[in-house]
C-alpha cells in the first residue's frame, strides 16, 4: 500500500479519500484554490498546498501545478477523485511520466473508453447488446442524411467526446436533422476542440441502469452489481439507489455480465462504472462507461460492504482484486440523494451563498458524505453539489421510510437547496413504487 497519496480534487470526494485513506494509515496531500482556502477538505488532509485562484481552469485544472505539488511532497500515487481531472488521460499519463501511479484505468483505457464512437465498437466487440447507431461521422450532409434514414427516427446527435447532456440532441423529424447536426457539431468543437459526432436511435422514456466494476489491469473484472439512476435533470442523476428496482434478477445477471465482460475485454484497471439504458421491457443497451468513481458509488458500497476507494488503491498498488464474483453479495437496499445548492423551481439554477445552518440525523442506515458545513461559503465557481445523504434498510421499502424520516429531520439555511425536491421524491407514487424513468422530473412539472 501507499504511504502518501494526492487528491487531485474537492469538496466531498476529497473528503471521502481521505477518510479512507487514514483508515488504511495513508498520508494525505490536498490541493485547492484560493477560495477553498478555509475548506474542510482542506483541513482534512495531512497536508494541503494553493494551486491558484477560484476558477478551475486557473487551479485545480493545471497539471503542471498538480504534478509540483505532488513532486515536492513525495506522493507516490494520486487519486482524481470524479470530475476535474478524473478522465484526463493526458494527465494521467503525466502523473506516470513523473513516477508517480495514476489510481485509476491505463491512459489508453481512459482515451478510447471517452470516445463514444470507440467506446461503442469496444462494446459491440464484447457481445454487449447496443443500440442502432452510425459511425463517426465526416460534416458531409449526404452522409448525416443517409445514416439518418438508415437508424429510423427519433434520434439523439452525440458528440464522440461529449459528457453530462452537453453535445446532445433530439430529433424527431427529418427535416429537422442536418439543423441539429451542425449545431452538436458547433458545440461539440467549442467544449471538446474536435467536431466529431453520431447518430443513435433514441430510446424514449428510459430507465438508466449501471453497473459498478473493478478490474485488475490483466484482464480480469468483477461487478459490484447494479444501480438505477433514472432521476435526472439534464441529464445529471439526482436520486440513484441499488440494486435498481426495475428489472428482474435473470436480466440484472444479464445485465452485470455484460458489464463485466466489457470491462475483461479493455483489461480495466480499478473502480469504473458501466451505464446502459433499458426500455420498458427491460431490453438493455449500452449507453457509455466511466472510467473513475462515480459520485453514487455510495449505495454500491452499502450493499456490498465493499469500500470502492480502498479497493482502487489497493489495485493500483498492485494487490489485485479483492475476491472471485461468487464471493460478491449484496445485502438489503440504499438510496442516494444529492443535495445541491440550486433552485428546482428556476430550472435548477445554482445558489450560492453562505451555510448558516447544516444539521443531518445520525442513525442507523444513515450516512453523510460531504465537503462543507455550517459558515462555509459555496462559490458560483464549482459544482452545486454540497452532500450526500445515503440511507440504507433491510429492503427497499424500510430504506424509503428511513428516508422520508431523515430528509423530514434535516436543516439548511442561509442557502437554497433541493432539500424540497428530495422530500417529494420520496413519496412520489412512482419512485416508491420503483417504476420510474428519466422523465419522472417533466411529469413531476420541473423544467430542466
Amino acid at each position: 500500500m501507499f504511504k502518501k497519496i494526492l487528491i487531485a480534487n474537492r469538496g466531498e470526494i476529497a473528503c471521502r479519500v481521505i477518510r479512507t485513506a487514514g483508515r488504511l494509515g495513508v498520508e494525505t496531500v490536498a490541493v485547492y484554490s484560493e477560495a477553498d482556502e478555509g475548506a474542510l477538505h482542506v483541513r482534512l488532509a495531512d497536508e494541503a498546498y494553493c494551486v491558484g485562484p477560484a476558477p478551475v481552469a486557473e487551479s485545480y485544472l493545471q497539471i503542471e501545478r498538480v504534478l509540483d505539488v505532488m513532486k515536492k511532497t513525495g506522493a507516490e500515487a494520486v487519486h482524481p477523485g470524479y470530475g476535474l481531472l478524473s478522465e484526463n488521460a493526458d494527465f494521467a499519463r503525466a502523473v506516470e511520466a513523473a513516477g508517480a501511479v495514476f489510481i485509476g484505468p491505463e491512459p489508453d483505457c481512459i482515451e478510447a473508453m471517452g470516445s463514444k464512437t470507440q467506446a461503442r465498437a469496444a462494446a459491440e466487440s464484447a457481445g454487449v447488446p447496443v443500440l442502432p447507431g452510425s459511425p463517426l461521422l465526416a460534416s458531409d450532409d449526404a452522409e448525416i442524411e443517409a445514416w439518418g434514414q438508415r437508424i429510423g427516427f427519433p434520434l439523439l446527435i452525440k458528440a464522440t467526446a461529449g459528457g453530462g447532456g452537453i453535445g446532445m440532441k433530439k430529433v424527431k423529424e427529418p427535416e429537422r436533422l442536418l439543423r441539429s447536426a451542425h449545431q452538436v457539431q458547433d458545440q461539440a468543437e467549442r467544449f471538446f476542440g474536435e467536431r466529431g459526432g453520431f447518430l443513435e436511435r433514441l430510446l424514449e422514456a428510459p430507465h438508466h441502469c449501471e453497473v459498478q466494476v473493478l478490474g485488475d489491469g490483466l484482464g480480469g473484472a468483477i461487478h459490484l452489481w447494479d444501480r438505477e439512476c433514472s432521476v435526472q435533470r439534464r441529464h445529471q442523476k439526482v436520486l440513484e439507489e441499488a440494486p435498481g428496482p426495475f428489472l428482474q434478477e435473470s436480466q440484472r445477471e444479464a445485465l452485470c455480465q455484460s458489464a463485466c465482460d466489457l470491462a475483461a475485454s479493455v483489461h480495466y484497471r480499478g473502480a469504473g462504472t458501466v451505464e446502459f439504458l433499458a426500455d420498458a421491457t427491460g431490453a438493455f443497451y449500452f449507453l457509455e462507461m466511466n472510467t473513475r468513481l462515480q459520485v453514487e458509488h455510495p449505495v454500491t458500497e452499502l450493499v456490498t460492504g465493499i469500500d470502492l476507494v480502498e479497493q482502487q488503491m489497493r489495485v493500483a498498488s498492485g494487490e489485485g482484486l479483492p475476491c472471485a464474483q461468487e464471493a460478491v453479495k449484496r445485502t438489503g437496499h440504499a438510496i442516494e440523494f444529492r443535495i445541491c445548492a440550486e433552485d428546482p423551481d428556476r430550472r435548477f439554477a445554482p445558489c450560492p451563498g453562505t451555510i448558516e445552518v447544516w444539521e443531518f440525523p445520525q442513525g442507523e442506515g444513515i450516512r453523510l458524505d460531504t465537503g462543507v458545513e455550517a459558515g462555509t461559503e459555496v462559490t458560483p465557481f464549482y459544482d452545486s453539489l454540497l452532500a450526500k445523504l445515503i440511507i440504507s434498510g433491510n429492503d427497499r421499502d424500510q430504506a424509503l421510510d428511513r428516508a422520508a424520516d431523515a430528509l423530514s429531520r434535516c436543516r439548511i439555511e442561509g442557502i437554497q437547496t433541493n432539500l424540497a425536491l428530495h422530500r417529494q421524491l420520496v413519496e412520489a407514487e412512482p419512485v416508491r413504487l420503483g417504476n420510474y424513468d428519466t422523465g419522472l422530473l417533466s411529469e413531476m412539472g420541473f423544467k430542466a
